[in-house]
């Protein structure tokens, strides 16, 4: 049960969402045992984010929330680039414009009753 939450500083279309879905849906495997079948990818667009006191340029924030108790960090790390490279490629956010955050947690609800 992954899910990737994005806060963007511009407005999206629904072509780029589904571009942003899309890569998320591909990137996602990089976490062991995860996959697009119970990925979820709300998106918050046209948000004022501030960073490093600038909020003219755009910018993201992203988070990343999975089922479990751990993750090995060399599958954050191609996450974060795949994450990254699908913000530039479709919103221009340059990378050094955007902050993920990871949770890895075994307190995840479904259906009407937690795992």
């Amino acid at each position: 049960m992954p899910v990737i939450h994005t806060h963007v500083s511009v407005k999206t279309t629904a072509a780029q969402r589904e571009a942003l879905k899309k890569a998320y849906g591909k990137a996602i495997s990089a976490v062991p045992g995860k996959s697009e079948g119970w990925l979820m990818c709300p998106f918050e667009d046209n948000m004022p984010i501030y960073f490093a006191g600038d909020g003219e340029e755009p910018a993201a924030y992203v988070e990343v929330n999975v089922f479990g108790s751990s993750v090995p960090r060399a599958a954050w790390e191609q996450l974060t680039a795949a994450i990254c490279e699908a913000l530039d490629k479709q919103l221009a956010i340059r990378a050094d414009r955007i902050y993920i955050r990871y949770t890895a947690t075994t307190d995840w609800g479904w259906n009407g009753s937690n795992f």
